[in-house]
């Protein structure tokens, strides 16, 4: 009766260990990676729009953050910092693709969230032929070409 016992339960653990989920590994090298796009001209001024990759340990994209150099009433600053005073939702507002509009850094936080769920850039798809807009993001409707390039510029390095 013992040994029945005995077996059972090293059945038990056995299969109990055996069930254990092991966590996937992701693509990546540990690390925080950062990218940029080649400057590029908007309303007669010169920007670059920048993103920062941070991969876990696991392998994963943990973080993503992207950035762009924005120049207002002639101080040079970046669009995230501007927050609310960047401008844009009533222009988001007017395209209709957002009720009430959504700001430039609401937008871009979409943007950096669906990067990390999607772990990349792989389920992009433009929705117009300069490659500059995409449909896939709820609440996107900003033109990401150059965050699309600045975050791969990132990503190249973490492979």
């Amino acid at each position: 009766m013992k040994k029945l016992l005995m077996s059972l339960m090293i059945i038990a653990l056995v299969m109990i260990t055996g069930c254990t989920k092991v966590e996937e590994k992701g693509d990546y090298k540990e690390g925080t990676y950062f990218g940029a796009s080649k400057e590029f001209e908007s309303y007669g001024s010169e920007f670059i729009s920048t993103a920062t990759v941070y991969v876990g340990e696991d392998g994963r994209i943990k973080s993503v953050l992207i950035d762009s150099t924005y120049n207002k009433d002639g101080v040079n600053t970046t669009k995230k910092t501007l927050g609310d005073a960047y401008g844009m939702k009533e222009t988001s507002a007017n395209k209709g693709a957002i009720p009430g509009g959504a700001e430039w850094f609401e937008q871009v936080n979409n943007l950096e969230a669906k990067i990390v769920e999607e772990q990349g850039l792989d389920w992009l798809k433009w929705s117009n032929e300069e490659e500059t807009e995409i449909d896939s993001v709820a609440n996107v409707t900003i033109t990401v070409d150059t965050y699309y390039e600045a975050v791969m510029n990132a990503l190249k390095q973490a492979k």
